[in-house]
C-alpha cells in the first residue's frame, strides 16, 4: 500500500509550474536560447505524441508564457531530444518501429522564436533504424547523436543507435561524417557479441549521451547505456576512437546515461537511469569518476540518494536519470564543485561535490504529483539550471514545466 506523502524541500521553493497548455509530458530535451532584446525562451521536448516541441518564454520565471507549440506527424514518433546553438535548434525524431519516418533530426531556424521555420532534415530511416534518440548541438557546426545507421544493421535489435557525428556548418543541407559503435554489436564486426546483462535488465548496447565541450573539442564524453561510458578520441571526426570505458555493469544492472567530464577537478560524472517503475531496477546512482589518467578511469564516489524503500512506494520510477551538463551555450549554469541531478520521484537533488569522496545533498525539492499523473507521483525527467541560479525542471508525464530558485 502506498504511504502518504508530503512534498519535501531544503534550499529550494517553487516559482511557478507550468502544464503547457495540457500536453505537461517533457522529454529530455531542455535548451535555452537568449535573445538580443534581453528575453529568455526555454525550448522543451515533448516525451511522446501528440506534441513534438514547446517554446516557453522565462525571462520572468515566476511567470512563463508559451510561446509556440508545435505537433509530430503522426503517432509513431517522438521528439525526445533537442539543443540550440545561437538561433539554430536540432530536433531528434525516434519512431517506435523501424522503418518509420520521420527518424533522424530536424534543423530550425528560431530567430523568431514564435515562428520556428525549418531548415533541414537529415534523415537516417532505415529497416534496422529509430532513428534519433539523443543529440548535442552547441557549436553551431555539428551535431553528436545516438542514432541508427542505415548503413548498420545490429545484430541485436536493442543495439539499434550507434554515436554518429554530423556536419551542419551549412545548416540547410548537413552531412553525416562519422560514426562508431561498441565493437560486436553489428552484422559483419569481426569482434563477438558482447555479453549481454541478465534478461529483465538488458536494455542493449547503445549510443545516449554524447557531450563534446569547447574546453576538450578532441574527446566526446559517450555513455553507452549496458556498454558503460567511453571516453572518445575524436581529433579526427570521421574515425572515432575509444581511449577508455568505465563500467559498473555488471553486477549493476546497466543503462549508463550521461558521462559530464570536469577539466578543472580531473573528473568525470557518470549517471545510469532507472527504467522500470517501484526501483525494480535498484540501484541506478550517479557515480563521481577520477579521471586524471583518462585511460584508467576509476569510480571514487557515488552521490548520496534518500531511501529506496520508502521511495519505491511512491509510484513510477525512483533513481537517477540526468544531470544539468554545464552546457557550454549563453544562458546555461557552470559548475564544477556543485551538482543538480533529476532521479525521477525522488524530485531535484542538488550536491556540493568539492570533496569528491564524500559528496554531500544540499538542496532538494519533490512536489506533489501532478494532476493527471499516471505514475501517482512526480516523474522529473531532465534538469536545467541557468546562469541566474533558476533550475527548470520537467516532468514526464503530466507537470510540464517547474521553475525553482536554488539557495545554497
Amino acid at each position: 500500500m502506498q504511504k502518504t506523502f508530503y512534498p519535501q524541500q531544503r534550499n529550494m521553493r517553487l516559482l511557478s509550474q507550468d502544464t503547457l497548455g495540457g500536453f505537461g509530458g517533457v522529454g529530455e530535451g531542455i535548451a535555452m536560447q537568449c535573445l538580443p532584446d534581453g528575453r529568455r525562451v526555454l525550448w522543451l521536448a515533448h516525451e511522446g505524441a501528440p506534441k513534438n516541441f514547446t517554446a516557453v518564454d522565462v525571462s520572468d520565471p515566476r511567470r512563463p508564457r508559451v510561446l509556440v507549440q508545435t505537433d509530430l506527424p503522426h503517432a509513431h514518433v517522438r521528439s525526445n531530444s533537442l539543443e540550440v546553438s545561437g538561433n539554430l535548434m536540432a530536433v531528434a525524431y525516434q519512431v517506435s518501429q523501424p522503418g518509420l519516418a520521420p527518424a533522424g533530426f530536424d534543423l530550425f531556424d528560431i530567430s523568431q522564436p514564435e515562428k520556428p521555420r525549418l531548415l533541414s532534415h537529415f534523415d537516417a530511416s532505415a529497416p534496422h533504424s529509430r532513428g534519433a534518440h539523443c543529440l548535442w548541438f552547441v557549436d553551431g557546426q555539428t551535431v553528436h547523436m545516438a542514432c541508427g545507421d542505415p548503413e548498420l544493421v545490429p545484430r541485436n535489435p536493442k543495439d539499434d543507435q550507434v554515436y554518429r557525428i554530423v556536419d551542419v556548418s551549412n545548416p540547410t543541407a548537413p552531412k553525416a561524417i562519422g560514426r562508431w559503435h561498441m565493437p560486436g554489436t553489428m552484422e559483419g564486426d569481426d569482434a563477438p557479441p558482447p555479453t549481454r546483462l541478465a534478461p529483465e535488465f538488458d536494455s542493449g548496447f547503445r549510443a545516449h549521451n554524447t557531450n563534446v565541450y569547447p574546453q576538450r573539442p578532441d574527446r566526446c564524453y559517450l555513455g553507452y547505456l549496458d556498454g558503460g561510458a567511453f571516453i572518445m578520441d575524436i581529433s579526427d571526426l570521421s574515425n572515432p576512437k575509444p581511449i577508455s570505458r568505465f563500467m559498473n555493469s555488471p553486477p549493476f544492472k546497466g543503462f549508463t546515461h550521461t558521462a559530464l567530464p570536469l577539466f578543472g577537478r580531473n573528473l568525470m560524472v557518470v549517471s545510469d537511469e532507472t527504467v522500470q517503475d517501484n526501483a525494480a531496477d535498484w540501484p541506478k546512482l550517479v557515480w563521481l569518476v577520477d579521471i586524471s589518467d583518462e585511460k584508467h578511469p576509476i569510480s571514487i564516489a557515488t552521490l548520496p540518494m534518500p531511501p529506496v524503500d520508502i521511495h519505491k512506494q511512491r509510484g513510477g520510477r525512483y533513481g537517477a536519470h540526468n544531470v544539468h551538463e554545464n552546457t557550454p551555450v549563453p544562458g546555461s549554469w557552470k559548475s564544477e564543485d556543485m551538482l543538480v541531478c533529476s532521479y525521477f520521484n525522488g524530485g531535484i537533488r542538488a550536491y556540493d561535490i568539492r570533496d569528491p569522496y564524500s559528496p554531500q545533498e544540499v538542496a532538494y525539492f519533490v512536489p506533489e504529483a501532478p494532476a493527471g499523473s499516471p505514475a501517482g507521483s512526480i516523474q522529473f525527467n531532465d534538469v536545467f539550471v541557468d546562469d541566474r541560479g533558476i533550475v527548470f525542471a520537467v516532468d514526464r508525464h503530466a507537470g510540464g514545466l517547474y521553475a525553482i530558485e536554488m539557495t545554497v
